[in-house]
């Protein structure tokens, strides 16, 4: 067995795997920035494939897209065209000024201690002008606060692309003292490749933990909720607003830096 991450080594997997042809979260982020006012100028973090960036700059906005892979960036280049591709570290990060900055599908979750998550923070401040905005979407860990039903027991899955079966095993548990949500997956496919084992972790961000980091970085919260959003069910559609619980397994934040 090998290690390593089948779907962010392989891109065109990730989008077999993970299709958005209705690009649900970029229009999600794109509702979020035009009914907030945000200016043009956005900055995607942890942009993997490229297909929200994409989404954005089609919507008219000029958007520099990052990410740490660059198997990824360098598909979203060639499939996801328009936005400018640059490889950076979320957790320190120097790319220009910027109206917006949105940070989809948990990769703010890999800032995992406090001072990755001051240092991100820190590099939004420095690439947002007064008045800038952070978009965010990612797992809720006050979800895992008296529930198990994610955890700790495999579960399966599988999909089918260019002829080849691809099958995986994950297994969630929490890692209390870290803070962290720890994920081991398995994949094997029926073309004879090694199986591929990967491991990863997200930090668990508690919504009131998460507004007080905000709060003490100078931004101004101003939604923060469990959905509708681009990966809750049912998910997000035009026209639907916000809502006010933290109580499901999505979290959603948008908050102003202050003048």
């Amino acid at each position: 067995m090998t290690s390593g991450n089948l779907l962010t080594d392989n891109p065109e997997l990730y989008e077999a795997r993970f299709p958005d042809p209705g690009r649900l979260a970029g229009r999600w982020a794109e509702d979020c920035l035009r009914r907030h006012g945000a200016g043009p100028r956005v900055l995607d973090l942890g942009c993997g494939t490229g297909r929200d960036a994409a989404h954005l700059h089609a919507a008219g906005r000029s958007v520099v897209a990052a990410d740490l892979s660059e198997a990824m960036l360098t598909y979203a280049r060639t499939r996801h065209p328009g936005p400018r591709y640059v490889r950076a570290d979320l957790r320190d990060f120097t790319l220009g000024s910027f109206d917006a900055v949105v940070c989809l599908d948990s990769s703010l979750l890999y800032c995992h201690t406090n001072d990755d998550l001051d240092g991100f923070l820190s590099s939004c401040r420095r690439g947002l002008p007064p008045g800038g905005f952070l978009v965010a979407e990612m797992r809720n860990g006050a979800y895992f606060l008296g529930r198990d039903d994610l955890l700790n027991t495999p579960k399966a899955n599988g999909f089918a692309w260019q002829g080849t079966s691809y099958r995986s095993t994950t297994t969630l548990y929490v890692d209390r003292t870290a803070q962290l949500l720890r994920r081991t997956r398995t994949w094997t496919a029926d073309d004879g490749s090694a199986p591929v084992e990967q491991r990863s972790a997200w930090r668990l961000l508690l919504p009131q933990e998460l507004r007080h980091f905000l709060t003490a970085h100078g931004f101004t919260v101003l939604a923060l909720h469990d959905g509708p959003g681009p990966r809750t069910e049912p998910p997000w559609q035009e026209g639907d607003l916000p809502g006010t619980a933290t109580d499901s397994d999505r979290l959603h934040v948008v908050a102003r830096l202050d003048g």
